[in-house]
């Protein structure tokens, strides 16, 4: 017996900017890149992007799986919640509060990205969090905040706490919910959960050998905002504008439908 294919909306590529479209297409693609790694939670987390010029973010239609999203799905809101296009679809409400707190607050900020990822959430449930045990976690170390849980995020007050944890960082561990990362742009948000993820990864497989870890030196770790800056600043950003082609490529060969 086949499935029915999710509803799509109608090509929406005539009714924005092409500013627009372009991102819309990322986001999708982004969305499908997650899938591909196994990071997604059936439909319950989330990735926003800001649409360029304005103060709305568009963000995934509650109710489709990561690898369905299209750019023409993804549901436009304002910092309100409000849908500024009309759409079959809602958008999660917990994706809401969360991604409005940081667009409302973070002006660098183009994309946000959050998973629930085995390996993320055990890290998370750990009070040391991340361990600055291998090259990856010295990128995240080097600008990570961390958030207490409350819960599933409904509750409005808690965007300012949220906030306020996040700072000026660009990753955000959710103690016993999930990892976060924004960035300027799509492309450096993904890779930056693709090293947060990775050094979650490998914290949790180092624990699992049961022997005593081996910690990065600390003179290298109070280094790392710097080494991180001059490794970012020659890869133009987080160096996601030199990978983004070849996942793309990776994707179009393997999942080209996020275009429409």
């Amino acid at each position: 017996m086949s499935l029915a294919p999710a509803p799509s909306p109608q090509n929406v590529k005539a009714q924005v900017s092409a500013a627009e479209w372009q991102t819309r297409v990322d986001l999708a693609a982004c969305y499908r890149l997650v899938a591909m790694h196994g990071w997604d939670d059936l439909i319950f987390t989330h990735i926003s992007a800001k649409v360029p010029g304005t103060e709305d973010f568009l963000i995934n239609p509650y109710g489709l799986m990561f690898h369905e999203i299209t750019a023409s799905s993804l549901v436009k809101v304002d910092q309100a919640g409000n849908k500024q296009m009309e759409s079959p679809y809602e958008i999660n409400p917990a994706g809401y509060t969360i991604h409005s707190a940081i667009h409302e607050v973070r002006h660098d900020v183009t994309c946000v990205l959050h998973t629930h990822t085995a390996a993320g959430v055990a890290v998370c449930a750990q009070k040391q969090g991340v361990l600055p045990i291998s090259q990856q976690s010295l990128f995240v170390l080097s600008s990570l905040g961390y958030h207490a849980y409350e819960g599933v995020a409904l509750n409005h007050e808690e965007k300012a706490r949220l906030q306020a944890d996040l700072g000026q960082n660009n990753f955000l561990m959710l103690h016993n919910h999930g990892l976060l990362t924004c960035a300027g742009t799509i492309a450096d948000t993904f890779l930056m959960m693709f090293t947060f993820q990775r050094a979650c990864e490998i914290q949790v497989l180092a624990q699992s050998g049961g022997t005593e870890l081996i910690a990065i030196e600390p003179q290298i770790l109070a280094g790392a905002k710097a080494m991180v800056a001059a490794v970012t600043k020659s890869a133009q950003g987080m160096g996601g504008a030199l990978a983004w082609p070849a996942l793309l490529r990776k994707l179009d060969h393997q999942d080209p439908g996020y275009k429409s």
